[in-house]
C-alpha cells in the first residue's frame, strides 16, 4: 500500500548547525516512507555531517557547491535547477539564521540559496539556533517576511541547547517534521470542517487499584485525528487512557470510564459535522465500586456488572446533518454483525475488522478492515498502516459529504 508521499521528489536542504544530525534521521525517515529524497548542503553543514552520509543512505548525489558536487560532476549548476523544476516540497533542517536571512532577502550565492530561488514547491523551514539569536529582531523579522511569502514555518521547541543556554531553538524531532510535511502536503478538503474522534480503550474501577478494561492501544483513533488535521479539519479527540502522544493541533480530552467519555462526546457533537467513533468502550461496569482494596480471600468472588451507556447508539439517535462513523471489532460472524450495528445505530460508514489476526488485533500498527456502507455496499480494504488506512476512510467520508451537498 503506498504512503501519502510514497515516490515524492523532496529535496532535503541542510544546514551548518549542531542539529545537522538530525538530519540524517530525518532523511530515514523519509526513506521510509517512500520519498526520493536529495539533499542539497551549505558548505558549513560538512563540518557537521559529510555528504557521503546523506549519499549513502539517499542513493544520490548530495549538492553542496555550484559547480561541484560530491559525485565530482563539473554540471551542479544545472543539476540544482533542475532539482527545483522537479521537487514536490522542500524541508530546510535545521535552517540557520545565515540561510533564513537569505531566503528573507532573495540572497543567492551557493547552492542551496540559488536552488531555493528557482523553486516554486512548497517549503517547510526548520529554524534551529541560540535562543537569543532566535528572538534577535532581524530573524524574527525575517521569518515574518517568509510566512508572508508563503513558507511553512515550524517552530523550534524549548530546552536545553548545544550551547549550554536554554530556551526556544532546538530542532524538533525528525519524526515531527516529518509530520509537518505530511500536513504541508495533504489535500484540505476538510477545511473548515470540524470532527469529532474518539479513541483508546475506557477503564471501569473495580477497587481503587484494579479495573476492566481491554488492550485498545488507541492508535486507530489516534491516526484519523492526525489524519484528519492534516487535511484542514479541526478536530477534538476525547481519549481514554494511552500512551501515545497528542496530535499536533488537535484539542485533546483524556478520560478513564465510558461515562466520562459519553459526557464529552455528547458535549462536542453538536458542532461536530463529521464524527468517528474509533474508541473501544467497556460495555459494562461493576454495580460496586469498593472503596478499598479488595483482599485476597475467598477462593472465587462474584462481581456484579451493568451496562454502560451505549454512546454510539446515542449518537445515531442524537445526529442531525453530520456523518457517523464507527468500528466493529468482532471474532466471527463478521459481516452479520457489522451490517446489524450499521443498521441498529444510524451509521453512515462501519469500519470492521476480526482481532483474531497479528495483523488488525488491537495494538498492532497495521489494520484490515471492511467498510460497510448505508446504502448496503461494502468495500474490503487490504492490510495497510492505520496511518494509510485513517486517510482512506477520509477519503471515503469526504464522499458521503459531497452526495449529501
Amino acid at each position: 500500500m503506498q504512503t501519502r508521499i510514497d515516490n515524492k521528489k523532496i529535496v532535503l536542504g541542510v544546514c551548518g548547525g549542531i542539529a545537522a544530525y538530525k538530519s540524517v534521521e530525518l532523511l530515514r525517515l523519509l526513506n521510509k516512507q517512500g520519498a526520493k529524497v536529495r539533499v542539497v548542503m551549505t558548505q558549513n553543514a560538512r563540518s557537521f555531517v559529510g555528504p557521503l552520509t546523506f549519499e549513502a543512505l539517499s542513493g544520490y548525489p548530495v549538492c553542496f557547491d555550484l559547480f561541484q558536487n560530491s559525485d565530482s560532476k563539473k554540471d551542479s549548476s544545472i543539476k540544482h535547477i533542475d532539482w527545483a523544476r522537479d521537487a514536490d516540497a522542500v524541508i530546510i533542517a535545521p535552517a540557520t539564521a545565515n540561510i533564513i536571512g537569505k531566503f528573507a532577502n532573495g540572497i543567492a550565492d551557493d547552492a542551496l540559496s540559488t536552488f531555493m530561488l528557482a523553486l516554486t514547491a512548497p517549503v517547510l523551514l526548520c529554524p534551529s539556533m541560540n535562543s537569543q539569536m532566535y528572538a534577535n529582531k532581524a530573524v524574527c523579522r525575517n521569518l515574518s517576511m517568509l510566512r508572508a511569502d508563503g513558507y511553512f514555518i515550524v517552530e523550534p521547541k524549548a530546552g536545553e541547547l548545544a550551547c549550554g543556554d536554554s530556551g526556544p531553538g532546538r530542532l524538533p524531532e525528525p519524526k515531527d517534521i516529518l509530520d509537518r510535511l505530511l500536513h504541508c502536503l495533504a489535500p484540505k478538503d476538510l477545511k473548515d470542517k470540524k470532527v469529532l474522534v474518539t479513541a483508546g480503550p475506557t477503564r471501569e474501577p473495580i477497587d481503587p487499584v484494579r479495573f476492566i478494561s481491554n488492550p485498545s492501544s488507541g492508535k486507530m483513533g489516534y491516526s484519523i485525528a492526525r489524519a484528519a488535521e492534516h487535511r484542514g479539519a479541526e478536530v477534538v479527540l476525547v481519549t481514554g487512557p494511552t500512551n501515545l502522544p497528542d496530535p499536533v493541533n488537535v484539542k485533546v480530552i483524556r478520560v478513564e470510564t465510558a461515562k466520562e467519555m459519553a459526557l464529552a462526546v455528547f458535549e462536542h457533537m453538536e458542532e461536530a459535522r463529521i464524527i468517528i467513533k474509533a474508541a473501544a468502550v467497556s460495555d459494562y461496569r461493576p454495580v460496586n465500586l469498593a472503596k478499598q482494596k479488595i483482599k485476597k480471600g475467598k477462593d472465587e468472588i462474584t462481581l456484579f456488572l451493568k451496562k454502560n451507556q451505549d454512546i454510539l447508539k446515542e449518537l445515531g439517535r442524537k445526529k442531525k446533518n453530520q456523518v457517523l462513523v464507527g468500528f466493529a471489532a468482532e471474532t466471527e460472524n463478521l459481516e452479520i454483525n457489522a451490517e446489524k450495528k450499521l443498521a441498529e445505530k444510524k451509521l453512515d460508514i462501519i469500519a470492521a475488522n476480526l482481532v483474531d489476526s497479528l495483523s488488525s488485533g488491537f495494538g498492532t500498527d497495521t489494520n484490515r478492515v471492511t467498510l460497510f456502507y448505508k446504502d448496503k455496499t461494502k468495500e474490503a480494504l487490504p492490510e495497510m498502516g492505520k496511518d494509510d488506512l485513517a486517510h482512506i476512510l477520509l477519503d471515503r467520508i469526504v464522499k458521503v459529504l459531497d452526495v449529501s451537498r
